[in-house]
């Protein structure tokens, strides 16, 4: 077996298939991820500032209250709570233990401050008009006018310290960040495993096209019994091979056919030539360049035939002019007749046009009507018509017939059903082979049937041009 030729570019890992899946999928569940804890912290830091502002706002009414009741001295005696009343002026009345180290923002109502370094929430309430009025701390007279003077304007300021949400929040966003880191690399270890293992299948087979070789064709992939796309994959491999193994089959059978044809019009020759000349009485030179004239022109058209056989395989571009189909038709009938080998029948020939290569169709033409003139009995009949938008030909013969077998056969190249005919009554099999190509590229079908006459009929239809 040759060595396989390298790839052409060298594998890199990180740039696999198995690779971009995983780095996408994990960059998508990264990114919903982190969305997703930045959603739920912002929500539950939301609603845990509001639990906490109402907490606050609550304790606020209630110390009021027993201000209220028992006048503003009550604030003082309070021990966890960090509250001032404060008078119109901003001037601190009466303050808790927690708070007697500086003024609270009265202006701070319902937002976050630091007071003493430490974060905290304002809530500010206000005072009945008499609260101070119950106030027996202050002795004094100025403070007693002071405390007169700013009685209808005090208010309860209150702050709550909110380390213990910090904390919380701080919490959860730990293990927000956790959960997330874990589940990526979760995601990315799965993702990784499944489509290398999905992927696996699709190594093997490659794996097992690149050890079929051109002398090894009749290989086949091993197709799973899963059903899936892989499954669809292998057996899109095992007819591609199918259909090169033809292909190879048919060009090799092609080269060992086109060499055999090529082989007897030489060895012909050679044969002549060299009786010629170890026996000159046996033959004259009229008859030795009769032979290599008819030699030559049979080599000549075998060539010529095998040429056109390859344009059409290679689907080179051809001509797209507007023929007449009848006329092509009409000069077959004439050329027939002139021979004499064969009575023809025109009578059913009428107006066709379609689009094409004049002489690629004229050759369909006259291979049909060769065909069919040395398949004949004794009569051959060509018609053309028109009929469904399109232009179909049909040429009959009243020989022996083509068995159904064998119907489709006769357009393979070097097919000949009569083995035991001579040469040169056979042709070399490539002409219906060249007809059903050139049907073929100009878009028509061809076909073989039962004949009227009780031979074969072939019927070519083409697209008919306006």
């Amino acid at each position: 077996m040759p060595p396989r030729s390298p790839d052409r570019s060298p594998r890199r890992p990180w740039r696999s298939l198995r690779a971009r899946i995983t780095v996408a999928a994990t960059l998508i569940v990264a990114a919903v991820m982190i969305v997703g804890s930045l959603a739920f912290s912002a929500l539950l830091g939301a609603e845990v500032r509001d639990t906490t502002a109402r907490a606050a706002e609550a304790r606020a009414q209630e110390i009021a209250l027993r201000a209220d009741e028992f006048g503003t001295s009550a604030v003082g005696d309070l021990d966890d709570d960090i509250a001032q009343v404060v008078d119109g002026s901003g001037r601190v009345i009466v303050a808790s233990d927690d708070a007697e180290d500086g003024a609270l923002p009265v202006d701070a109502d319902g937002t976050l401050t630091l007071y003493q370094g430490d974060r905290v929430l304002i809530v500010v309430e206000s005072l009945d008009d008499d609260s101070s009025g119950r106030d027996g701390a202050r002795g004094d007279d100025d403070d007693d006018d002071e405390a007169e003077d700013g009685a209808e304007d005090l208010q309860l300021v209150l702050a709550v310290p909110v380390e213990d949400d910090d904390a919380t929040l701080a919490t959860a966003a730990l293990l927000l960040t956790g959960s997330t880191a874990l589940v990526v690399l979760l995601v990315a270890g799965v993702t990784w495993w499944v489509v290398g293992r999905a992927l696996r299948p699709v190594n093997r087979i490659r794996r097992e096209v690149d050890d079929i070789s051109a002398d090894r064709l009749d290989r086949r992939v091993a197709e799973p019994a899963s059903g899936d796309e892989i499954a669809s994959l292998a057996a899109t491999m095992n007819r591609m091979l199918d259909r090169l193994d033809a292909s190879a089959a048919g060009q090799r059978r092609f080269i060992s056919d086109a060499s055999h044809e090529l082989r007897s019009p030489l060895a012909t020759m050679r044969q002549h030539a060299e009786l010629a000349r170890a026996h000159p009485d046996a033959t004259t030179l009229d008859e030795l360049s009769t032979v290599v004239s008819e030699e030559g022109l049979r080599m000549q058209d075998l060539v010529d035939s095998l040429l056109v056989l390859t344009r059409l395989d290679e689907r080179a571009p051809q001509r797209r002019d507007a023929v007449d189909l009848d006329d092509l038709a009409l000069t077959e009938v004439s050329r027939l007749r002139a021979a004499a080998c064969v009575a023809v029948d025109g009578s059913d020939i009428a107006a066709a046009r379609v689009q094409g290569d004049p002489r690629l169709l004229g050759r369909v033409v006259r291979d049909l009507a060769d065909n069919a003139a040395r398949h004949a009995a004794s009569q051959v009949a060509i018609g053309v018509r028109v009929t469904d938008g399109r232009a179909v030909l049909t040429v009959d013969d009243d020989g022996s017939g083509i068995p159904p077998s064998e119907r489709s056969r006769v357009f393979e190249r070097f097919v000949r059903l009569d083995e035991g005919r001579a040469r040169d009554a056979g042709g070399s099999g490539l002409g219906l082979a060249i007809v059903a190509g050139v049907v073929r590229a100009a878009g028509g079908t061809v076909s073989v049937g039962d004949s009227p006459l009780g031979g074969a009929r072939f019927t070519v239809r083409l697209p008919a041009a306006s």
